[in-house]
């Protein structure tokens, strides 16, 4: 296991180091200590290791993210796993604004709250978040799945394309063309195999399903409110 300290390594070095592992992964373990609220830590990662964050986060931190396994022990800050392509990222703590926007695959895990937009614009990212999260969550999101065992803030899934939503808990309002939908035996086996890969121990029939209702694909002037 190799370890960096933010304390007396610079953060172009740190991500420099770790991103060298796409040619060379000898070294498959990595600990990086005192971060203190850096931004863009272990960004544009792009190889099968590990990489665990002893403390908080700043923004972006595991932006574009492939392969790897990023675990921070505790909270993140703005766009937490932004524009991820493949692997995990895992959060102890809370997340702040747009965890996983735009995220293409991979799966983020938020132990705690998630604040507002989280998954926004997600294409294909799988997000399951053990608390709560805030609003205009999943809006103009095209697919994946977004995981909430806690409640939902205002606006869910406002202006929603073919992405799935599960909340187990209450949902303040949707968005534009966000309703709630079947929850069929497909989408419990989807839902369970996220709970359990996310280590959560909630139960998927315990959950709704939001999805979209499909009015704003095409622009309609009886919708015209509604945009």
């Amino acid at each position: 296991m190799q370890t960096i300290d933010m304390a007396t390594t610079e953060l172009r070095e740190l991500n420099s180091t770790l991103q060298a592992q796409a040619n060379e992964t000898n070294q498959t373990a990595w600990v990086i200590e005192n971060p203190k609220g850096a931004h863009a830590i272990a960004v544009g990662l792009d190889a099968p290791i590990e990489v665990t964050v002893k403390g908080s986060t700043g923004y972006y931190c595991a932006g574009m993210n492939k392969q790897a396994t990023v675990h921070v022990t505790g909270s993140a800050g703005p766009g937490v796993a932004e524009n991820m392509m493949s692997g995990t990222v895992i959060i102890d703590g809370d997340a702040s604004q747009y965890a996983g926007a735009t995220g293409n695959g991979g799966l983020l895990v938020i132990k705690g709250n998630a604040s507002s937009r989280c998954g926004i614009s997600m294409k294909g990212i799988d997000i399951v978040v053990h608390g709560n999260i805030g609003h205009m969550s999943a809006f103009m999101a095209q697919s994946g799945n977004l995981v909430v065992c806690g409640d939902a803030g205002d606006a869910l899934g406002d202006s929603l394309y073919e992405a799935r939503l599960f909340v187990r808990g209450s949902v303040k309002s949707l968005g534009a063309d966000c309703i709630e939908k079947e929850m069929r035996p497909e989408h419990l086996q989807i839902l369970a195999d996220l709970l359990s890969r996310a280590e959560s121990d909630a139960k998927p029939e315990d959950f709704k399903r939001y999805g979209s209702a499909r009015k704003l694909y095409n622009f309609h002037v009886d919708h015209a409110g509604a945009y």
